[in-house]
């Protein structure tokens, strides 16, 4: 029986989504060390130059810092070492074979406790161009605007 109920999210990877437009996304366990658990649980760790491979077979995660454990001695983990990822070999599959075409990489958007468990979720994604993220931050700006417009004749309407 899990010790914690729910999701606590440590990290997310905002300006993956503002970089690239997401295809499929997939959750995936990690093989953690003790003193880099010890750190995800005091909420410390980056996701932004973190990527995901496959290689042999088998899915990694490449790039995530997770700092080192403050009270760990000399059993304290690298903080940017590779780490493998626990899914299906179904899925692993599918991102292989989807990272294989041009244009796509397989990026984490976020990492957190699930049921105590440290997952992190993986998207297929296609980077986006210049002109696509000023459209998408415009389009942003515009439903904002829309939003408070709103608001403003709902209260003067009161």
């Amino acid at each position: 029986m899990p010790r914690e109920n729910g999701r606590k999210v440590v990290a997310t990877n905002r300006k993956a989504r503002h970089d690239y437009a997401v295809e499929d996304v997939y959750e995936a366990g990690l093989v953690l060390l003790g003193t880099e658990v010890k750190s995800l649980r005091q909420g410390r760790a980056s996701l932004v130059d973190g990527f995901a491979s496959v290689e042999g077979g088998e899915a990694w995660l490449e790039g995530v810092h997770i700092p080192e454990y403050a009270e760990g001695t000399w059993t304290n983990h690298e903080p940017r070492r590779k780490r493998k990822l626990l899914l299906h070999a179904a899925e692993i599959a599918k991102m292989a074979n989807a990272s294989a075409e041009a244009g796509y990489t397989l990026v984490p958007l976020s990492l957190y406790f699930k049921d105590g468990r440290a997952k992190v979720e993986i998207a297929v994604a296609r980077g986006k161009r210049t002109y696509d993220k000023r459209q998408a931050l415009r389009e942003k700006q515009d439903a904002r605007e829309a939003q408070r417009a709103m608001s403003l004749r709902t209260r003067r309407g009161e």
